[in-house]
């Protein structure tokens, strides 16, 4: 009986401590261990909502990811494929038998001398660049070498691959990727991967990324930053060589969503064939059978009139659109959008501003009953954060899409298959307005609901935070992945 009478004391103790803990959560967490280690009933239960906020938003997030009702089942996209090939700059740069000089930027590299003076320039600045070889023979003898080099990677390259690939991973989704495909690219590509025989060719498009670490020297240089000079010789790519193989293509294969990219690397071309090509471009799309969403991926440009022209010509064919925020705000200057005197984004973009301007995108080019265009959605990302937004009455299950493209930037950084709470950082704003050129509202992120909604004019707007990787393993493909993943989970109404 006495044995009874303790246990029930006992009992009714630890109930009473446990209606503490809910009554008096501010109670000092040391207070309550003291109480419950007096009972000597083991130790205390964790309060509430405990744990990191990179764990418990992590946790969140895989409560939220679920598969859309319609799902994707074939999937086409094209049109930028290469071969990635990652070495050491300073030891590429040794083995061809050059020497640390002075540093010269050459917009176009025509000799190995230049190649050594723009990459010196850059590598003493610690900033990335991207150039084009213009001689064939020169830069094969260069490609040569350096995908032999002793530790060279070799690596699927091209935005248009990058996605086909990381679609691919899954195994009920059949897709087909058109871009110029060598040996070696047919050979790193998945076997889910189909290729059309059109889009085979006997030499590889090889972009050379040279990289340097923080603090390594050449002579008398020394590396501020960590960082790349990539290179190529890559005509196929520059001139969307397959881009009418690949719409060509479709009609046998019967798609259900189409992904495009590689207009950025039209860049190297003429005024005049940028122009043409462009042209050409839109009547491709607009040769893709009404009902089947066509995804546009940017990547980074300079080029203004390029991109405006895009902007007023490409994205009324387009159903969706997945960028970053060097090119979101480089597409609002090109086309006079908001917040466009910003000449950089200070730290991580604000949130409110990158808003208005996915707003304005909308509302200036998307779809509306005054406007011949097809542009429904924004995948949106950056470093801290992401955002989704997309005209009402198109799209569905979009709080998973943002979410899982975020998951995605956290596994694939630091190469996990899940998120390690411990290897990540929260590195979002923890409140933000969601607009600068209206009255937005404050919102407060909140990880154990992390992902936030508002609505403005017809437009609903998805954002969620990004678990940032402390010690990334490999960004190359990064904003690729993203975009991939945030598809995947994506739905499309029928009625489009």
């Amino acid at each position: 009986m006495a044995l009874w009478r303790g246990s029930a004391y006992a009992g009714f103790l630890a109930l009473a401590v446990g209606c503490v803990f809910l009554l008096e959560p501010q109670l000092p967490g040391s207070a309550l261990r003291s109480l419950w280690s007096s009972l000597q009933l083991g130790p205390a239960p964790a309060p509430l909502g405990s744990g990191s906020p990179e764990g418990r938003l992590a946790a969140a997030w895989d409560a939220l990811i679920v598969r859309p009702a319609r799902r994707w089942r074939r999937v086409a996209v094209g049109v930028n494929a290469c071969v990635d090939v990652v070495l050491s700059g300073v030891k590429l740069l040794q083995a061809l038998g050059l020497n640390p000089g002075h540093g010269k930027d050459h917009s176009v590299l025509h000799s190995r001398n230049d190649l050594e003076e723009t990459f010196i320039h850059f590598m003493g600045k610690g900033a990335a660049a991207e150039r084009f070889f213009s001689d064939k023979e020169t830069f094969h003898d260069i490609a040569r070498i350096a995908s032999e080099f002793p530790g060279a990677q070799h690596y699927v390259g091209g935005n248009a691959a990058l996605i086909g690939q990381k679609l691919a991973a899954n195994s009920d989704l059949k897709v087909l990727l058109c871009g110029p495909v060598g040996p070696k690219l047919h050979e790193l590509l998945d076997d889910n991967v189909f290729v059309p025989p059109e889009s085979l060719q006997e030499v590889d498009e090889f972009h050379l990324i040279l990289e340097y670490q923080a603090g390594e020297e050449w002579g008398q240089l020394k590396a501020p930053h960590a960082n790349r000079f990539i290179f190529s010789h890559d005509l196929s790519n520059g001139a969307m060589n397959m881009l009418e193989v690949f719409v060509s293509s479709l009609e046998e294969f019967q798609p259900d969503l189409v992904v495009l990219s590689g207009l950025h690397m039209m860049e190297g071309q003429s005024k005049e064939l940028q122009r043409k090509r462009l042209l050409e471009v839109v009547t491709s799309i607009s040769d893709i059978p009404t009902g089947i969403p066509v995804h546009l991926e940017l990547a980074s440009m300079t080029n203004r009139e390029l991109m405006s022209s895009i902007v007023h010509q490409v994205f009324p064919a387009v159903t969706s659109l997945g960028l970053n925020e060097q090119e979101l705000l480089f597409l609002s200057q090109s086309a006079s959008g908001p917040h466009s005197s910003l000449s950089s984004w200070n730290g991580v973009p604000d949130v409110g501003m990158v808003s208005d301007i996915l707003f304005w995108i909308l509302k200036e080019h998307g779809r509306s009953k005054s406007r011949a265009s097809d542009l429904t959605r924004i995948h949106f990302h950056t470093l801290a954060y992401h955002i989704l937004a997309t005209v009402d009455g198109h799209w569905a299950n979009q709080l998973a899409a943002v979410a899982a493209g975020a998951r995605m930037a956290g596994t694939q950084a630091c190469a996990t298959e899940t998120i390690n709470a411990s290897r990540v950082s929260l590195r979002a704003p923890r409140e933000f307005m969601t607009s600068h050129s209206e009255a937005g509202s404050r919102i407060v992120v909140n990880p154990n609901k992390p992902v936030v909604e508002w609505h403005r004019e017809g437009i609903s707007f998805h954002f969620t935070p990004v678990l940032v990787c402390k010690d990334p393993i490999r960004t190359v493909g990064l904003g690729d992945a993203i975009s991939a993943e945030g598809l995947f989970y994506s739905e499309v109404h029928p009625h489009y």
